[in-house]
């Protein structure tokens, strides 16, 4: 089916609770309710906690008890997961956990659910989930969906929490899969395109394409991923994202070849590698400088990627920053 979606996206906020080098958990954890309540303040729609794990600078792993927390510290703005990683789990404990939110924060909870692990090979492992837990994924999103609406699938099972909840689904993905599963299903499709952005354009258009009506979407939701450094100076907002782009590149660099310290001098050398280019395409996908700068490429990288709203990682390296992010580019876009 055709569709036409908003010229002016919603806004909301993906945050991975990065652990700061020398922080803690905790203070991650602290920043976190801080993003969130600037956001809520702002007038974003939401803010999604992504599930990792082994992943030393990321404290999102227990997603479901993240967004708990920081929902008994905000009040309005909606809360969810962007995403579970529904292999590892079972649909009946992931609606358990979620019917358990939406009825202590009713109103405020979404679910994303994905289907790659969020981890490496070993780490699968460790979470006993089968290297073929992966192709049940259709079926195990109807069945949580069953869970939810109180239309088990399951005879003689029922959620609770959870029944009768009915706690929006959404569809993640940086592939055609997700796409076409998510127009087969009804569902929003949000495409991980701040740091997978290759398949974005033709993944939209799949989905748009194939949509089919359902009981919770009548017409497709299309939420895009993007990279925003916002600052009153351009080059103060460069000068972050430069650092941003080390850290991540220098964190795969060790994931793959095993703990080293890198200068700053060295990572910029890599960078312009053909495997140091390669891993800075993640971030193709970025709204880096002012107010003015950072609204004109999101108003243009809505419009070219057909998206009804932007899921934005805020990639200041301090919090302060990262507040200061979220209210500038509210100003310029809400």
């Amino acid at each position: 089916m055709t569709s036409t979606f908003s010229a002016k996206p919603r806004l909301s906020v993906l945050d991975l609770a990065p652990i700061t080098p020398g922080g803690t958990v905790a203070q991650a954890f602290e920043n976190s309710v801080a993003l969130a309540q600037a956001a809520e303040r702002h007038g974003y729609q939401r803010v999604w906690y992504a599930e990792h794990h082994n992943m030393a600078r990321i404290a999102s792993s227990a997603t479901s008890l993240l967004i708990g927390h920081v929902a008994g510290k905000t009040s309005t703005i909606r809360l969810g997961a962007g995403g579970i990683m529904l292999p590892n789990h079972a649909p009946l404990t992931i609606a358990e956990q979620f019917g358990t939110l939406e009825s202590l924060y009713p109103g405020r909870i979404d679910l994303g659910l994905g289907r790659a692990p969020g981890s490496d090979q070993v780490t699968m492992r460790a979470m006993r989930r089968s290297p073929m837990s992966a192709e049940s994924f259709p079926q195990d999103v109807l069945e949580l969906q069953g869970y939810l609406s109180d239309e088990s699938r399951v005879e003689g099972v029922r959620a609770t929490p959870g029944a009768g909840t009915n706690v929006p689904l959404y569809i993640l993905g940086s592939s055609m899969f997700g796409a076409k599963l998510a127009a087969a299903y009804g569902l929003p499709y949000a495409f991980a395109s701040h740091f997978s952005p290759g398949l974005l354009h033709q993944a939209v258009a799949l989905y748009r394409d194939e949509f089919t009506p359902s009981k919770q979407l009548s017409e497709p939701h299309v939420i895009a991923g993007v990279n925003v450094v916002a600052a009153d100076e351009s080059e103060n907002a460069q000068q972050q994202f430069a650092t941003t782009r080390r850290t991540l590149v220098r964190g795969l660099i060790t994931r793959s070849t095993g703990p080293a310290d890198y200068t700053d001098e060295e990572i910029d050398e890599f960078l312009t590698t053909p495997n140091g280019r390669q891993l800075a395409s993640m971030l193709t996908y970025a709204a880096v400088g002012t107010p003015a700068e950072v609204g004109a490429y999101l108003t243009r990288f809505a419009e070219e990627a057909q998206a009804d709203e932007l899921i934005i990682a805020h990639q200041s390296p301090l919090i302060a920053d990262r507040v200061r992010s979220v209210e500038l580019t509210a100003a310029a876009l809400l």
